[in-house]
């Protein structure tokens, strides 16, 4: 990817702006830049307008990970996964943040404001941010399908 591994790509639609703006805080607060994709406030929005976002962000190379934020993390990681340079995860734990990461090179993590409570979500964030792909034949043949 061509963009710096350190920039992380964030958006939510109303139901996660409140994290959104905890998951900012903590990424700023450990080193990390971050691309405020939006929402900016409570005001009722679509999570499609967000997941299209990070989408177009992640095409453009401004970003090469992401976090996305709606109420259950379903709707706006399908929305995400649209665009094909987005492989984005639901993790509601941190075996799943792992796994998503050491098996599929996700790029991008969902994550269910009104399903997870904070520390689950961060434990997800920092484990998602610190593994990395294990690669090898097996794995980095299944994502080059996903590419193609």
């Amino acid at each position: 990817m061509d963009s710096d591994d350190n920039i992380i790509a964030l958006a939510a639609d109303h139901a996660g702006y409140d994290l959104k703006q905890k998951v900012l805080n903590w990424l700023e607060d450990n080193g990390y830049g971050v691309i405020d994709l939006g929402t900016h406030n409570e005001n009722s929005v679509d999570y499609p307008d967000y997941g299209k976002k990070m989408g177009q962000c992640l095409t453009s190379g401004e970003a090469a990970r992401g976090i996305v934020i709606c109420g259950s993390g379903i709707g706006i990681s399908i929305a995400a996964n649209r665009f094909p340079a987005v492989r984005c995860v639901q993790c509601h734990d941190v075996t799943t943040a792992r796994l998503s990461r050491e098996h599929n090179d996700a790029n991008v993590l969902a994550l269910g404001a009104r399903l997870l409570g904070e520390e689950v979500i961060f434990d997800c964030i920092v484990t998602f941010l610190k593994t990395g792909f294990d690669g090898g034949e097996r794995h980095a043949r299944r994502v080059n399908k996903l590419k193609n």
